[in-house]
């Protein structure tokens, strides 16, 4: 008899699942590899992020010099800092995306804290994107945070005081600057990790991706190559858009430069577009907060049932979806429309 071959051990990826998964649920058309893509992505933003910092200078007169070094005169540094952007950039979407998934299979029921753990994940990924899109230090982004950190000082009683506290004074300067260095390198992304840490946990403790009990159940491995292909594709796509789409870098700030059009980040210019038709408080803090809320409570308001649970545009989810497809298609709408002006 020939001796046994050694049992070959699961690489990391195999332990995001359990060894075996639901039937249905196994097929890569039910998840789209969306919460491995994104959970990529983050691991990207990291790495990168780390080398970045070994040139990175948080003060307003290195902060857009640095950059520049980084771009211009650093080994590849070109390239890593128009993977960190663009990873930055496709991980909002893919967030998004994984969200609306999980709405309309109805993968939210049962699991309604670990739905909570991913509104704050969509609210982390914003403020960290927003934070590194401030730590450029050209001309948009001063004016992006003068109007941005203006709207903390709109709200009522507190505004003042959580002014002072996030941007280090009455005015932006350089305390501000090392302020949302220090959140985004530590805060934000600590906090982050450990969200996406928990995350991970719950869905692994649970049996893995949403489904209906007992079901039959598969190994994981076809799911799991699926996703590694999944990964491959979108680290190849990353790649290619930093190879050919440069990060963007402006000129330093000027103080006594009038911007023509100042402009948002993108995934913040709906609140740019409300800004326009409503007062800054109602637009720039009270909608977005009870946009965050009204998710939050999706599974604790609208659709409190457990029937339909991981079956695709379930009736006893309708209203849930429906008001998570309004919302969804409302912002996209702001956002085009205002890219567009």
């Amino acid at each position: 008899m020939s001796p046994a071959m050694p049992r070959r051990r699961p690489n990391f990826f195999y332990h995001l699942h359990p060894p075996t998964i639901p039937d249905r649920e196994a097929r890569f058309s039910y998840t789209f590899g969306l919460g491995g893509i994104s959970l990529l992505l983050f691991l990207v933003l990291g790495l990168t992020g780390i080398l970045e910092m070994f040139l990175y200078v948080p003060t307003p007169e290195e902060a857009h010099l640095s950059i520049r070094q980084i771009t211009y005169l650093a080994p590849f540094g070109w390239l890593v800092r128009n993977i960190h952007f663009w990873a930055g950039q496709l991980m909002v979407g893919t967030v998004v995306l994984h969200m609306a998934r999980v709405v309309l299979s109805g993968g939210y029921k049962a699991r309604r804290l670990n739905w909570l753990i991913g509104i704050m994940l969509l609210f982390l990924t914003l403020m960290l994107d927003f934070s590194g899109y401030v730590l450029r230090w050209d001309q948009d982004t001063a004016w992006a945070l003068l109007v941005g950190t203006n709207l903390i000082r709109e709200i009522p009683w507190l505004g003042a005081s959580l002014y002072r506290l996030l941007v280090g004074g009455e005015q932006i300067g350089a305390a501000a600057l090392l302020r949302f260095y220090t959140w985004h390198v530590l805060g934000l992304a600590l906090v982050a990790t450990a969200f996406v840490t928990w995350h991970l946990f719950r869905v692994r403790r649970d049996g893995g991706i949403s489904h209906i009990a007992p079901v039959p159940r598969v190994d994981r491995e076809q799911l799991v190559h699926s996703e590694l292909i999944a990964m491959l594709l979108t680290l190849a796509c990353l790649v290619g858009l930093s190879l050919v789409i440069s990060a963007p870098l402006g000129p330093p700030p000027d103080p006594g430069a009038l911007v023509a059009e100042p402009r948002a980040p993108w995934f913040f210019l709906w609140i740019q577009e409300l800004l326009r038709i409503a007062p800054p408080f109602l637009a720039g803090v009270l909608t977005p907060l009870l946009i965050l809320l009204l998710l939050a409570l999706l599974p604790y308001t609208l659709d409190r049932s457990q029937e339909g649970l991981a079956r695709w545009f379930n009736r006893p989810g309708r209203a849930a979806q429906i008001v998570f497809v309004v919302i969804l298609v409302g912002v996209v709408a702001l956002i085009v429309r205002g890219a567009l002006r």
